[in-house]
């Protein structure tokens, strides 16, 4: 079996087996252990001519997956063996029915749901085959939650094995992880491998921001541990004279969500004091959880000065990812302020392993269902959604991994809805019926429209009328994956009651231009105006929407046969930015980058006004059929999803290297609203820096103002410059870079 390895592989394999089976811990009976051994000696034989790129032997790789889903996520026998083998058909020549008969039907559908697709499915209207492989593994969640479990697994083990692939498969794999793969690891309560899995794609896709923040938490560490250890002394005296059993844990908060908190806080680092949290966790019989963690917070809070504001409660009301805790800050006797985190210990392996945890205390009194909850709304968007892969993965992200909100009816029952979910998906959630009819609503006792976006706590009441019909523009007023599938399905109804007028109709139009009525002229006029399916089409020839003009068009000799279909853009395209001799003087033009391959240096292309890239700059090419070049910065969320879904349309790119050309960048200045602010921050601009300024906007309010400045500069080198001497006057309290830059001037 393992033959073909050297000496100190062999012996490296067999550490890495033996380390699996011994974080197993879950049942292990004889049988467990000899068909875990099985599937290690048939994914050892599968792979032994495989490397990986850092040129160590495959089954490192399966071998890392399993002990991941057994050790970090505490998955059992089947889910082990389904690692192990998670690559053997997608990567040699074993077919699924060879995994079914060696082990069983079990473990061969899981596997199948782990194996990538090749190509894309025929006829498939996006050209995403990351998106369709996505959708794939959502797909699973229907029938086993273990296919995500492992897909997870393994993507954390490529992740952190990413530092010796290129470039471009850095970015693509990155922008995959934390687009999808981070939220589904958060909304499945995996909250350390969630954290692992963003803090690796920023390392990969901002490595100099991954290390700045990582080498100040180093060198501050040591300090701000002393400061949370100083701090927990009369805490935990306290507790102790309550007879309480606890422990206390000091905390690290991940690298990439401090990053989002300088980024929108607009601070340094030095000004995040909470990088550190502390848990206090209760040993405790069940039915006493609350009651323990909550005299917790009582003990906690008679000996520091709480923040109010900041009390979070979500043993009461637990996430829906089943995540329960009691969140605190408190002002330490130092002066800072300190996050504490109060749950049981039942709670405490739920927040680390997530769904693997909450299934087994599923039974127990003390568990919610909101977890439940979620994966019936999986399988519901999954059972209705008949979208290409791309608008799939939308509407999953926009219902699933949003935050929500939570609304109640006229009788006090709770509903819980994404984010920016409206009245109208409001009355669609509770019935079909009650959408299709509504005409307004009550929000909180006062009448609004049906677009109306519902916040937390809002109690609605449906107003209903029998004359009212489900409109189409009502798409644009709802967020819901249930809502549009329901309103979707009302339209749908009402258009199949003129299929026999419809079809009369166009039979009328076929045979005044002698074209024969038949399933393959239907198909061709269907293309021709972009139809879906012969319910539209009979419902607009109905509503006379097809006319003798559009037959004859579909059916014109000099045709080709071929379509050309245009596919909506999800992102947008972004205009090609003014050259700098329109905007100012002759002599400025708009750059371009310097593509690093050859074939495509000479292409067109836009820069993306997104992130609005400027040289110096991290950036990434994306390339599309029959359209320019994007240019973003790597950073950007819009270049993150495109990488996200279209990894193999990436080119790396860098800048030339140039002063002699300007380009337009953003800076927004808060400070102080004294005589000479302007003419400061001006002076610096123009004077002692030598830049134009393109346009500036001033507001002020009590005692404050905000500037919004365009300026010409050669690099982002320049622009930090400018940015730095900025903050030197006093009067200055912010100054941060726009991503996108709007020329209003014009």
């Amino acid at each position: 079996m393992l033959e073909t390895y050297s000496p100190s592989e062999r012996l490296e394999i067999l550490r890495r087996y033996r380390n699996l089976i011994e974080v197993w811990h879950t049942r292990k009976t004889t049988t467990d252990r000899w068909m875990v051994r099985k599937a290690f000696r048939l994914a050892a034989e599968a792979h032994k001519d495989m490397r990986r790129r850092s040129g160590e032997p495959y089954i490192y790789h399966p071998l890392e997956v399993a002990t991941i889903a057994a050790g970090e996520i505490g998955l059992g026998r089947t889910s082990i063996i389904c690692a192990l083998l998670h690559d053997v058909v997608e990567d040699t020549e074993y077919k699924i029915s060879d995994i079914q008969a060696m082990f069983d039907e079990q473990i061969a559908r899981i596997i199948d749901g782990l194996t990538k697709l090749d190509v894309l499915v025929e006829g498939s209207a996006d050209s995403s085959l990351q998106a369709e492989n996505f959708r794939k593994v959502l797909l699973t969640l229907s029938y086993d939650v273990r296919v995500i479990l492992i897909k997870l697994a393994d993507r954390l083990h490529n992740m952190r094995t990413l530092d010796s692939m290129p470039r471009e498969k850095q970015l693509k794999i990155s922008s995959e992880t934390s687009f999808l793969y981070a939220p589904l690891a958060y909304r499945l309560g995996i909250y350390a491998i969630k954290s692992e899995l963003e803090d690796l794609s920023l390392k990969f896709t901002e490595p100099e921001i991954y290390a700045t923040i990582q080498k100040q938490l180093d060198d501050s560490r040591a300090e701000k541990i002393m400061a949370i250890e100083d701090f927990l002394l009369p805490v935990g005296e306290a507790l102790k004279r309550v007879n309480l059993k606890f422990r206390a844990v000091i905390s690290e908060k991940s690298i990439s969500s401090i990053r989002e908190r300088i980024k929108k806080k607009e601070i340094p680092f030095e000004d995040v004091h909470d990088t550190h949290v502390v848990r206090i966790i209760v040993d405790c019989p069940g039915p006493m959880e609350k009651i323990e963690c909550w005299q917790v917070y009582a003990v906690l809070t008679s000996v520091y000065r709480p923040n109010n504001e900041r009390l979070r409660d979500w043993i009461s009301l637990p996430k829906a990812n089943g995540y329960e805790s009691l969140h605190a800050t408190v002002m330490s006797s130092k002066g800072k302020w300190v996050e504490v985190q109060i749950r049981s210990e039942r709670m405490d392996e739920i927040a680390e392993k997530g769904y693997a945890a909450y299934w087994k205390y599923k039974d127990s009194p003390s568990s919610e269902s909101g977890l439940d909850e979620w994966l019936g709304k999986v399988r519901e968007l999954i059972l209705t959604d008949d979208n290409t892969a791309l608008e799939f993965i939308s509407n999953f992200k926009l219902n699933l991994f949003s935050d929500e909100i939570f609304i109640f009816t006229p009788k006090g029952k709770m509903i819980s809805l994404p984010k920016g979910a409206t009245a109208l998906d409001f009355a669609y959630n509770i019935h079909s019926d009650l959408g299709n009819q509504c005409i307004g609503a009550k929000v909180n006792q006062k009448l609004v429209q049906l677009n109306h976006p519902l916040k937390s706590g809002d109690q609605v009441e449906i107003i209903t009328s029998k004359v009212q019909s489900p409109k189409e523009e009502w798409f644009g007023f709802l967020v819901t994956a249930r809502a549009k599938s329901r309103l979707k399905e009302a339209i749908r109804d009402f258009r199949k009651s003129h299929k026999e007028k419809g079809r009369e109709k166009l039979e009328s139009l076929f045979s005044e231009l002698n074209i024969e009525s038949s399933k393959k002229n239907y198909s061709q006029l269907m293309e021709a105006e972009q139809i879906s399916g012969l319910v539209d089409l009979y419902y607009y020839a109905a509503i006379d929407k097809i006319t003798l003009n559009k037959v004859k068009n579909a059916f014109r000799e000099d045709r080709s046969g071929k379509f050309l279909r245009y596919f909506p853009n999800p992102f947008g395209r972004p205009k090609q930015l003014k050259t700098e001799q329109e905007q100012v003087v002759e002599e400025k033009q708009t750059a371009k980058p310097s593509l690093l391959n050859a074939n495509v240096s000479d292409l067109n292309y836009t820069v993306a006004n997104c992130c609005n890239p400027l040289p110096g700059d991290d950036v990434v090419a994306m390339v599309f059929p029959d359209e320019p070049m994007h240019i973003h910065r790597v950073s950007c969320p819009v270049a993150v999803k495109l990488m996200s879904q279209y990894g193999n349309n990436i080119v790396k790119a860098k800048w030339r290297q140039t002063e002699n050309v300007s380009f337009l960048a953003g800076l927004k200045i808060t400070g102080i609203d004294a005589i000479g602010f302007v003419n400061k921050f001006t002076d610096i601009i123009s004077n002692q820096l030598g830049l134009n300024i393109r346009t500036l906007q001033l507001e002020s309010s009590n005692g404050l103002v905000e500037a919004v400045v365009t300026v010409y500069v050669h690099s982002v080198q320049n622009l930090n410059d400018l940015i730095t001497k900025l903050k030197e006057v006093k009067e200055i309290r912010k100054v941060s870079r726009l991503d996108r830059v709007t020329d209003t001037s014009q």
